[in-house]
């Protein structure tokens, strides 16, 4: 992730082709069909244009969105897209709930087939998305939640309980450790056990990202999403 400022995309272009070097030098082959990039430009100015960021040669694919560990990012930095894609893989497993519970299985047997394999659907990653997602997405996966219990007759922690929970203990993982890149970016209130959050209050990406360098106006990001996936070339030992 690259923070652009001034429209001058130098320091970026250049992480890149470190990065390019540094697989080259240790055997690596960085796979570019699989690599995206995708921006993220705040700025209320007109559409600019940016240079194509090329490597070995080939330019890489530049998209609006796309698919990261299971999260659908998207250009405008919201999420519907994703909570959709959540909304429907957890309905679907509500089939296979039911034919469980024609079986007369136990509530306790249906409940943990719930938190199996349902819950675990609808809160992926869900520090991340939650926060910044608009009411009728939640409402529209805690139908699933409601739609479970109807099944399980069984009381389900809704999905803003269970968001408060993970977000609370990642925050205090952050602060206990002094090495985590993000520590200096939260602070404990005085005689409280609450943290304030980060440092910087940019509304749309407050509970998304915390960024290391910020301008008083909106700036541009570039997010390059890098294939995980890379191939090693041939290495004698």
């Amino acid at each position: 992730m690259g923070l652009i400022l001034d429209n001058d995309e130098r320091a970026y272009l250049e992480e890149i082709k470190h990065l390019e070097n540094w697989c080259q030098e240790n055997n690596l082959l960085l796979n570019v069909s699989k690599t995206k990039e995708l921006i993220v430009d705040c700025s209320k100015k007109q559409e600019r244009h940016y240079q194509p960021v090329r490597i070995r040669g080939t330019t890489m694919e530049r998209v609006d969105s796309f698919r990261y560990l299971g999260v659908h990012i998207l250009q405008d930095l919201s999420w519907s897209r994703h909570t959709n894609s959540l909304a429907k893989k957890a309905h679907q497993h509500l089939y296979h709930l039911r034919r469980l519970m024609d079986f007369r299985l136990p509530s306790k047997v249906l409940q943990n087939f719930y938190t199996c394999t349902i819950e675990s659907i609808l809160t992926g990653n869900i520090t991340v998305w939650f926060g910044n997602s608009t009411k009728q997405d939640r409402q529209a996966l805690q139908r699933a939640v409601r739609s479970a219990e109807h099944i399980t007759h069984t009381e389900l922690p809704d999905l803003q309980t269970i968001y408060y929970k993970r977000f609370q203990t990642k925050a205090r993982r952050i602060v206990k450790g002094p090495t985590h890149p993000n520590n200096r970016l939260f602070s404990l209130l005085s005689q409280s056990k609450f943290w304030p959050g980060t440092k910087y209050s940019w509304s749309v990406i407050v509970d998304m990202f915390y960024i290391e360098k910020m301008t008083s106006e909106w700036g541009l990001f570039k997010v390059s999403a890098i294939d995980l996936t890379i191939q090693a070339e041939d290495i004698s030992v």
